[in-house]
C-alpha cells in the first residue's frame, strides 16, 4: 500500500506534470471506484488543475471553476493494491468498464494524463469529486500529519497518554496519525528499537521522544529518497529502501539477527527480536498472549 512518502512523491510528480493543464476528460473504468455522484465527472472537463495536495494517503487535485463556478477537488486513495500510471499519450476513446486493472483515467489538454489501476480482486481504490476535500469521510477524520510543524514530542505524548492500544496499531490508525501504514510502522519501530506490541500508555517521556524522532526521521528519509523519481520508479525504491518490512528471513541491517514475522488475518509485521524485544520472539497473536 502506498504510504505517506510515496503519496507525497506522487503529489510532487503530479505538480510538475499536471498543474497548469486543463482536464480534457475523466472516465471511471470501474463501477465501484467512484464514490460520489454529484457533481458528475463531466464537470471536470475544461477545468484547469491549479494545485495538488496530500492529505494523509489521499491525493487532492484542485480544479479551477469557470464563469464564477466554484473549484472542484478530485480526491483519490490508492488503497492496498492501487497505483498511478502516468501516460504521455492517453488513448482518445473513452474507457469502458470491465475486469481489467484499470479503474480510472484522467486525460489532459495535451493528450497526457494518468491511469489509476488496482490489482487483485478486492477493489478498494476510491475516487471522489467534491467541492471541499473535507467532504471525503476519510479526509475529514484524519489525525495530525507527522511531518507538520505542530507534530511535536508534546503532541505525540498527548496522543499516547492513557491509550491502552499496542503502538503498532496506533501508528497505523489514520484517525490517530495520518499517513503511516503497515510498512512504515514496522520501519519506525525498528529505528526506535521498540516492540510493536508495546502499549501506548506505557511510554516514558524518553521513549516518547525516541519514537517521535524515529517517526520524523524515517518518513523524511523516505521522502528524500523518493524525491525526483518518476511514478513508475517509486514502488521499487520503497522496496529497496525498507529495513525490516517485507524482509522476513533476511539479516537485520543493525545487528545481523534474522528478521522475524508475525502474521495476521490479512497482513503481517516484521521486526528484529534482538533490536526490539530483548531477544524474545513475539508470539502469534492468534494463538497466544502477546508479549509487551
Amino acid at each position: 500500500m502506498p504510504e505517506l512518502p510515496e503519496v507525497e512523491s506522487l503529489a510532487v510528480f503530479l505538480r510538475d506534470r499536471a498543474v497548469g493543464h486543463v482536464v480534457a476528460r475523466a472516465d471511471a473504468a470501474s463501477f465501484a471506484v467512484l464514490k460520489t455522484f454529484d457533481p458528475q465527472l463531466t464537470a471536470l472537463s475544461g477545468r484547469e488543475i491549479t494545485a495538488v495536495a496530500r492529505h494523509g494517503k489521499f491525493l487532492d487535485l484542485s480544479c479551477r471553476g469557470q464563469d464564477g463556478d466554484g473549484d472542484l477537488h478530485l480526491v483519490f486513495h490508492l488503497a492496498r493494491a492501487g497505483w498511478l500510471l502516468w501516460r504521455e499519450d492517453i488513448p482518445d476513446k473513452p474507457v469502458k468498464p470491465g475486469k481489467s486493472p484499470l479503474a480510472f483515467r484522467l486525460m489532459l489538454d495535451d493528450g497526457s494524463g494518468f491511469d489509476l489501476t488496482e490489482a487483485g480482486t478486492q477493489k478498494r481504490l476510491a475516487v471522489y469529486l467534491v467541492k471541499d476535500p473535507a467532504e471525503v469521510p476519510g479526509v475529514a477524520t484524519l489525525g495530525p500529519e507527522p511531518l507538520a510543524d505542530d507534530f511535536t514530542v508534546e503532541a505525540l505524548a498527548a496522543i499516547l497518554d492513557g491509550r491502552r492500544t499496542q503502538i503498532k496499531g496506533v501508528l497505523r490508525d489514520q484517525h490517530i496519525i495520518a499517513g503511516i501504514g503497515n510498512a512504515y510502522s514496522d520501519e519506525v519501530l525498528h529505528v526506535a528499537k521498540m516492540s510493536p506490541f508495546k502499549l501506548a500508555s506505557s511510554f516514558t517521556p524518553d521513549e516518547v521522544a525516541a519514537l517521535h524522532e524515529a517517526i520524523v526521521t524515517t518518513l523524511r528519509d523516505a521522502v528524500k529518497r523518493s524525491a525526483g523519481l518518476a511514478a513508475a520508479d517509486l514502488k521499487g525504491e520503497k522496496k529497496t529502501g525498507l529495513r525490516v518490512h517485507g524482509k522476513t528471513g533476511q539479516p537485520c541491517p543493525e545487528c545481523g539477527d534474522t528478521i522475524r514475522e508475525v502474521s495476521f488475518a490479512d497482513s503481517s509485521l516484521q521486526y528484529c527480536a534482538t533490536c526490539q524485544t530483548g531477544g524474545k520472539p513475539l508470539a502469534d497473536r492468534r494463538l497466544s498472549r502477546l508479549l509487551k
